[in-house]
């Protein structure tokens, strides 16, 4: 596993539209070489093929046009039409490769050029549930959650029967604060079949990937899923298992895998306990929402989480289920946003048509996207960015937080700035960030054993040399003054 590694989320089934040309029976094996190898350069370590699995078409005209996803394709694609939706790719029919982007060599091949270039491929797991139309419930119905005709009769929202000629009865899969995605038929963790099916399919999907993203990885806890299915599991007659599935089923693969990723997205506060479970990193959207709506203070306290927190987790801007970053925080803001998550500790995350500064948020649903023009400010600001935190210090370095120090005792915008240090064998970086609107300054007291009289300062970012008096800076403290949004990344 890579240190503070960088991965790439794409959404598969739209992505590969851009190369097929109209082209028939193109597949990820098409995909020209150029583009991993523009991904590697870049920095990215993992790349996460969202929406590889296969679907269940026929439950898209059931299920995919109910009025909210109708509106949400009307504000994504002004011209869509029926044909364009095809489907939640988190509704998953049976984990194969959807028919659209190949087979499974075709996988594997993408597979061995990313490993070839020392890139690791990450894919989706739903532990959750799998599409209200999957072949599974005729050949495993016993890994569901069964109900009685009775919950059926009083809640045909959450209850369903897959069947006219069968009086069977299933639960949809939800989460406990939302009603249930009628898409979807939910996984029963109070069984020890449907444990041991989902554990199993873990271990071969180990096969054909170095890692998995778990979708809403804490919705199998077994308190969650007691909460979210209490009265139901009692009526029902299952009782809560000792062991935690997440423990015992990446126990499994690492005994044939010692080195799979796993991902966990997880809100609710349960990242640190999905950590101690085994997962290598947890979705950080605290500090995500710290970054769209706090302070700098707020951001500041986040990052003083304990080391081994920090590194497992992943730190982001956007995906497919945030609005895009630009849209929600303005570029300037959303430049020095991705300078924070781009260098502190963690898995740092980025989504296709981040780098380009795109605007529309697509539903997962829809298999067409818009034309956006490419953000050319944008794209010059990530490439610079990428190239400079790809770096090896930003990856194997000691990290610490400065406190930055106020210049004068009426001047307090000292609290909008937040900086970090990296240090690894010779080098030094220094991360300063101005996270507000107004015209901010500070002072940071560093140690400068070893140096001379002088330091040199080079702004990697924006390639601007400083020289500055060593003895000022241990004393006082370098002198920072930033406009908003403003950032500095020094090497010295």
């Amino acid at each position: 596993m890579f240190y503070n590694p960088s991965m790439y989320e794409i959404s598969t089934r739209v992505w590969i539209k851009r190369f097929s040309e109209g082209k028939k029976n193109f597949t990820l094996s098409d995909v020209p070489d150029s583009y991993w190898d523009e991904l590697k350069g870049k920095g990215i370590d993992y790349v996460w093929l969202m929406g590889i699995w296969k679907t269940n078409l026929s439950s898209v005209q059931k299920y995919a046009f109910n009025e909210d996803l109708v509106q949400s394709y009307k504000h994504a694609l002004k011209d869509w039409t029926r044909n364009d939706v095809i489907g939640s790719p988190y509704a998953i029919d049976t984990y194969e490769v959807n028919e659209l982007l190949g087979n499974i060599n075709d996988l594997l091949n993408i597979k061995n050029k990313l490993n070839a270039r020392g890139m690791k491929l990450i894919l989706d797991y739903v532990p959750n549930h799998f599409n209200a139309n999957s072949i599974l419930i005729k050949t495993h119905p016993d890994i569901f959650l069964n109900v009685s005709q009775e919950h059926y009769n009083l809640d045909q929202h959450t209850y369903f029967k897959p069947f006219e000629d069968n009086d069977t009865f299933f639960a949809h899969g939800r989460d406990p604060f939302f009603p249930a995605w009628q898409d979807t038929i939910q996984v029963n963790y109070f069984s020890i079949t449907a444990r041991d099916f989902m554990a199993n399919t873990l271990t071969e999907l180990s096969k054909v990937c170095d890692g998995l993203r778990c979708d809403m990885a804490m919705l199998a806890l077994n308190n969650i899923f007691e909460n979210t299915w209490g009265n139901t599991l009692k009526e029902m007659g299952y009782v809560k298992p000792e062991e935690e599935f997440w423990k015992t089923a990446i126990q499994l693969v690492r005994k044939q895998r010692q080195d799979f990723i796993f991902i966990a997205e997880v809100y609710w506060d349960l990242e640190w306990e999905m950590q101690q479970l085994g997962f290598d990193f947890t979705y950080d959207k605290t500090l995500t929402d710290r970054l769209k709506y706090g302070h700098p203070q707020d951001v500041r306290g986040h990052l003083n989480a304990t080391v081994d927190y920090q590194r497992k987790s992943m730190r982001f801007i956007e995906n497919h289920d945030e609005k895009r970053s630009v849209k929600v925080f303005g570029e300037s803001k959303a430049k020095a946003a991705a300078i924070i998550i781009s260098t502190i500790q963690g898995l740092r995350f980025y989504y296709d048509g981040q780098f380009e500064g795109k605007r529309i948020k697509l539903p997962v649903q829809l298999g067409r996207e818009p034309d956006e023009k490419i953000n050319k400010n944008m794209a010059d600001f990530y490439n610079n960015l990428l190239n400079i935190s790809k770096a090896e210090i930003f990856r194997k370095g000691n990290w610490v937080q400065h406190n930055p120090i106020k210049c004068s005792e009426d001047d307090t915008t000292f609290f909008n700035i937040l900086a970090w240090e990296w240090k690894y064998k010779e080098e030094r970086r220094l991360v300063v960030v101005n996270y507000s609107k107004q015209i901010s300054s500070c002072r940071i007291r560093l140690n400068l054993d070893g140096y001379g009289k002088e330091i040199i300062l080079e702004d990697l970012l924006n390639k601007v040399e400083y020289c500055r008096d060593k003895s000022e800076i241990e004393i006082a403290g370098l002198f920072i003054k930033l406009g908003k949004y403003g950032s500095h990344i020094f090497s010295f």
